[in-house]
């Protein structure tokens, strides 16, 4: 396998200043409303809670939009990612809305050592993150060194039975891909991005996994945490399943256009780890 964290590096910079540029991350609706949340984190407040003082580090946190959400609720985040484009963008919507907020260089597994051993009330992951890591099980071990004791994590990912569907068939829902981590990735080469944009770009190429749900609840039970919900949605943010999905308003995410019972699309998983 070549050097995943380089070939994703390489994906998430060219595409950073693009999706800071697309109204589906509304950059521009940050700066004039001052209550404005991202849709990911609206979608997440029923199960996420109260966060209002609580310091928390959103791990893969991509071009900040999720992290100033979280930062708007009241807690004091702390947003890492590999990707250096992505945290200019970051940093400066962060500065444009005049919001505090500290933004680490770093990739997930070098977390503890990029953040100088600190720890966090709250470790937040949002969607479409835990699929560029190799290992699930060395990410609870992450997880668990930032947080304090008594901490709480808060994930929402796609699901693993969505990542394994085929997404080139639209007759018809078929497994395609790997429902459970495996050593080799998904090694993909596809342009273009899953936001509205015109931008072409060179580096389409992205290395990615699935983790099965048990895997992922397995490898946090067995760093000692405590889990404390775990529910599996019928939506996700970006159209995933494109010829057999519709976006709905009111969610303002996207469902199966048929039997949207018979496939879970995204899940919120929380843990905590004990006092």
């Amino acid at each position: 396998m070549d050097d995943y964290l380089a070939v994703n590096r390489a994906n998430w910079d060219e595409r950073a200043p693009a999706h800071a540029a697309s109204a589906d991350y509304g950059f521009d609706r940050f700066v004039t409303d001052p209550d404005f949340l991202s849709g990911v984190v609206r979608f997440d407040l029923p199960l996420l809670g109260d966060v209002s003082g609580l310091t928390g580090i959103h791990l893969q946190c991509h071009i900040g939009t999720d992290t100033l959400s979280l930062a708007r609720l009241g807690a004091r985040m702390t947003g890492l990612d590999l990707s250096p484009a992505s945290l200019e963008q970051a940093r400066r919507l962060a500065a444009e809305v005049g919001a505090a907020i500290d933004y680490v260089e770093a990739d997930t597994y070098s977390a503890p050592e990029a953040l100088a051993g600190r720890t966090f009330d709250l470790v937040y992951t949002g969607i479409g993150a835990l699929c560029w890591l190799p290992d699930i099980d060395r990410w609870a071990g992450v997880v668990d060194d930032l947080l304090a004791p008594g901490g709480r994590l808060f994930v929402r990912e796609g699901h693993p039975m969505m990542w394994a569907v085929d997404d080139a068939r639209t007759d018809v829902l078929t497994l395609g891909y790997a429902y459970f981590e495996e050593a080799e990735p998904w090694d993909d080469e596809e342009p273009g991005t899953y936001v509205d944009t015109e931008v072409e770009f060179a580096n389409n190429r992205a290395i990615s996994w699935n983790h099965g749900l048990g895997e992922t609840v397995t490898a946090l039970l067995a760093r000692g945490l405590e889990v404390t919900g775990l529910v599996e949605h019928r939506s996700i943010p970006w159209d995933a399943l494109p010829g057999r999905m519709v976006r709905e308003p009111e969610l303002g995410e996207w469902s199966l256009t048929e039997h949207a019972e018979r496939l879970p699309l995204s899940f919120t998983l929380q843990a905590r780890k004990p006092r």
